[in-house]
């Protein structure tokens, strides 16, 4: 098992008037991954209303914050117990055996045109025995062919552009694949998250985004981007494409500051909690929801 504790500061400032704030920050509830503890801390006193989307586990914090300034602090420690599959026996599902729940990530999305590269993929990929080495090759193929590039992308970069530029961030390596997988007919998703282990010299740690593809019914981690191991993978919110999970979402006028993010892992060899590390398993956090211990600084709903 792995033990994470993290915490992510952000900060605002509104003008003129009240503002309306979505956030996904805090780790999703999944029985794979469980919140050990965890403590927000609002500047403002306002009221906060906790919801959790029952399908995936993902959970946001809404509230609407009057003008000035509004710092909002969450610090959490996270249990993965990761479930382990040798990758010889997954499979890709035909489409008629997929799941309800499974099947718009079969579908193009505003970043993810998959309709447009199946020429591509087929080429790449179609002459490919199905299964979990075919979408390992893929990851291996958007991470040999696109440079990590800080600063090279922005809101509005989607597969098609990652795919002509050579270059992204995380979220836009998980965009083009994605894409390539979803023009094969896998279902395929964006989560976000944070990551323990990337490369000190990429920069502070930040908000990180990676894949999962579903096989032999379950949805298995992937990081095309290949910034950190798969084991150091938190998950916060999950959906087709970015646009679908951001950080926080804001509606008014206001100015924001870059958040602060610092993650690091517990390790106990005699309780079980280990560094993560690369490894050959195919590993998943995903699940059913579980419960979990919870502080708030501030009302909620």
């Amino acid at each position: 098992m792995v033990r994470l504790k993290f915490s992510i500061t952000l900060a605002y400032q509104i003008q003129d008037r009240p503002c309306d704030f979505i956030f996904n920050i805090q780790p999703a509830f999944t029985e794979r991954q469980c919140v050990f503890d965890e403590t927000l801390t609002v500047s403002q006193a306002v009221p906060i209303h906790a919801l959790v989307n029952d399908a995936d586990g993902s959970r946001f914090l809404r509230l609407q914050a009057n003008a000035g300034s509004l710092e909002v602090s969450y610090q959490g420690t996270v249990d993965i117990n990761h479930f382990q599959e040798d990758p010889a026996v997954l499979r890709e599902m035909p489409v008629a055996d997929l799941p309800l729940d499974a099947l718009s990530y079969v579908y193009p999305s505003r970043y993810c045109q998959s309709d447009k590269l199946r020429a591509l993929a087929n080429y790449e990929f179609g002459h490919m025995s199905p299964g979990y080495d075919r979408v390992l090759a893929i990851q291996r193929w958007v991470n040999n062919r696109t440079r990590f590039l800080t600063g090279s992308s922005g809101g509005a970069t989607s597969a098609l552009d990652t795919l002509v530029d050579h270059a992204g961030v995380c979220r836009d390596f998980a965009h083009l694949m994605i894409a390539i997988c979803r023009a094969l007919n896998m279902p395929a998703r964006f989560v976000s998250g944070i990551d323990y282990g990337a490369d000190p010299s990429l920069g502070p740690t930040d908000f990180h985004a990676y894949v999962e593809v579903m096989l032999s019914g379950r949805w298995y981690l992937f990081d095309p981007s290949g910034v950190a191991p798969p084991m150091g993978l938190i998950r916060l919110g999950t959906g087709r494409d970015a646009a679908d999970i951001p950080f926080v979402t804001v509606f008014g006028n206001v100015f924001s500051e870059a958040p602060r993010v610092i993650i690091d892992a517990i390790t106990d060899p005699s309780a079980g909690l280990q560094l993560p590390v690369y490894q050959r398993y195919a590993l998943s956090s995903a699940g059913r929801s579980c419960s979990a211990f919870t502080s708030f600084n501030g009302a909620t709903s």
